[in-house]
C-alpha cells in the first residue's frame, strides 16, 4: 500500500476535472478512477439523489486520501492486523471482564503471536476486510461490501448490537445493512462510523458526550448535527470525537478536560453536540487523529496542529503544557506530513518521504528511539532509515507500522503479547519485525 499522499492530490484532481468538465467529462471520471485504482482503493458508489458524477467522485477521493484503509491498528493491549488477502490476524491479552477482545473465540484470552481469526467465521468467509480499529476493549472492521463487524466487550453499547452483551467473534452490526460504511473509528467505550452518503452515525458509552447526542446507545443512531453536510472523516477518542468536513472544518464534542475539544477552554463540561473548531478556521484540514486527551490535525500545507493534554509532550511544542486551541507543531517546518496518529500519551507521523517521527511519553519504548525518555518534540525514528513507511498506529503503550513492502513492525510494552513476537514478551525499545502472522 502506498501512502496516498505522495502522489497527485483529489484536491488537485477536482480542480481539473472542474476545467474541463464541459468539454471532458468522461475523462474527468475516469482520471479519478484510475486514481483510486493506483492506489488500490475503492470509491464508493454513487448513492440516490446525487445528480453530479464528476462531484461525487471528487468527494469520494478525498473521502480516500483523509482515511486510508487502515491495515494495522493499535488498542489499549491488542493488536489487529490486515494481510493481503484481506484476512484480519490478532495478538495481545483480554482482561477477565473484557472477554471476546481478540476474537477467536470462547476460551481464547491470550495470543503472543497474531493469529488469524478462524476460517469458520462468516465474516472472514465472505468478503476481505479492507479497514480496521482497535478501541479499548473492542474492535470494528469494515468488509470490502460496506459492511461493519465489531467484537470485543460491550458492556457500554460499543459494539452496537442493540444490547450490552459482549461478543466473543465477530459479528455483523445490522443496524448498518444497507448503506455503505467507509470509515470506522473505535474509542475507549464508543464507536464512529462514516458511511458513503456522508452520514456519520455513533453508538457506545455516551455519558461523556461522546456521541454527539445525550445518553448510551446500544446500537447505531445518526449524529443529526451532520445532516446535510458532508463529511470526510471522524476519529473516536477516549471520551471525546472529532469530524472533518468537505470544507476542511474540524469539529469536536465529548468532555473537554485539558482542552482536548481546542474551543479555548478547560472545563470538563460536555459538549454535547458537534462544535466547529473556530481557531482552526482559513485552515484546510485533510485529517485529523483523537487520542486520550489530545488530538492531531493535518492540514492541506501538510502541517501538523495539536491541542489538549500535554503532561508528556505528546503536543509536540517543546514542553509539557496543555493547548485550550490548536497550535501548529513547528518541528515539521519544511516538512510535508501525511498521516497522523494520536495515542494515549504519544503521537506517531509519517512525512511525505516515507519517515516515521514520535513523540510524547516514551515509557515502555512506545517512542522507537532505542530508550524509555519522552520526546517533547518530533523525533525521527531513525530504525526506518532504509524503509518507506506507509501506515501508523499508536495504542496504549505500544506502536505498530507498516512498510512499502508490506512488512508490519511493533515496539513498545510487549508484556500482553500485543506486539506479536511470540515468547518474547520484553518491551521493545526499538521497530522489531514481525515475523509469523499465521493461524488456521
Amino acid at each position: 500500500m502506498r501512502a496516498l499522499s505522495h502522489c497527485r492530490s483529489p484536491v488537485d484532481i477536482a480542480r481539473a476535472a472542474a476545467v474541463s468538465l464541459l468539454f471532458h467529462a468522461s475523462l474527468a471520471l475516469e482520471g479519478i478512477r484510475l486514481w483510486a485504482q493506483e492506489r488500490g482503493l475503492e470509491l464508493p458508489a454513487q448513492p440516490e439523489g446525487e445528480s453530479c458524477a464528476v462531484r461525487w467522485l471528487c468527494f469520494s477521493a478525498l473521502l480516500c486520501e483523509s482515511n486510508p484503509p487502515a491495515r494495522v491498528a493499535a488498542g489499549q493491549q491488542h493488536s489487529v492486523f490486515i494481510d493481503g488477502e484481506g484476512r484480519l490476524s490478532s495478538c495481545g491479552a483480554a482482561l477477565d471482564w473484557a472477554p471476546g477482545l481478540l476474537g477467536h473465540g470462547e476460551g481464547v484470552t491470550r495470543l503472543n503471536t497474531p493469529t488469524r481469526l478462524p476460517k469458520r467465521i462468516e465474516a472472514l468467509a465472505g468478503p476481505r476486510a479492507v479497514s480496521v480499529s482497535a478501541g479499548g476493549n473492542h474492535s470494528l472492521a469494515i468488509t470490502a461490501d460496506g459492511s461493519v463487524w465489531s467484537w470485543g466487550w460491550g458492556a457500554f453499547g460499543e459494539l452496537g448490537h442493540g444490547d450490552w452483551q459482549s461478543q466473543l467473534l465477530p459479528k455483523k452490526v445490522e443496524a448498518l445493512a444497507g448503506r455503505r460504511v467507509v470509515v470506522v473509528s473505535a474509542g475507549s467505550a464508543h464507536s464512529l462510523a462514516l458511511a458513503a452518503d456522508s452520514s456519520v452515525w455513533s453508538w457506545g458509552d455516551g455519558r461523556y458526550g461522546a456521541l454527539g447526542r445525550l445518553g448510551t446507545q446500544s446500537q447505531p443512531l445518526p449524529v443529526e448535527a451532520f445532516t446535510g453536510q458532508r463529511v470526510a472523516a471522524v476519529s473516536a477518542g477516549l471520551f471525546h470525537s472529532l469530524a472533518l468536513t468537505a470544507d476542511g472544518a474540524v469539529w469536536s464534542w465529548g468532555e473537554g478536560a485539558f482542552g482536548t475539544l481546542g474551543h479555548g477552554n478547560t472545563q470538563l463540561q460536555l459538549q454535547l453536540l458537534p462544535k466547529k473548531i473556530e481557531a482552526l478556521a482559513g485552515q484546510r484540514v485533510l485529517a485529523v487523529s483523537a487520542g486520550g486527551y489530545h488530538s492531531l490535525a493535518i492540514t492541506a500545507d501538510g502541517s501538523v496542529w495539536s491541542w489538549g493534554f500535554g503532561g508528556s509532550g505528546q503536543l509536540g511544542h517543546g514542553n509539557w503544557q496543555d493547548q485550550l486551541l490548536p497550535k501548529k507543531v513547528e518541528a515539521f517546518a519544511g516538512q510535508r506530513v501525511v498521516a497522523v496518529s494520536a495515542g494515549a500519551r504519544h503521537s506517531i507521523a509519517i512525512t511525505a518521504d516515507g519517515a516515521a517521527w514520535s513523540w510524547g511519553g516514551g515509557g515502555q519504548g512506545r517512542l522507537g528511539h532505542g530508550d524509555n525518555q519522552a520526546q517533547w518534540q518530533p523525533k525521527k525514528v531513525e530504525a526506518f532509515a532504509d524503509q518507506r513507511v506507509v501506515a501508523v498506529s499508536a495504542g496504549g503503550a505500544h506502536s505498530l507500522a507498516l512498510t512499502a513492502d508490506g512488512a508490519a513492525f511493533t515496539w513498545g510494552e510487549g508484556g500482553h503479547g500485543c506486539l506479536g513476537h511470540g515468547e518474547d514478551l520484553s518491551n521493545q525499545l526499538l521497530p522489531k519485525k514481525v515475523v509469523a502472522r499465521g493461524g488456521e
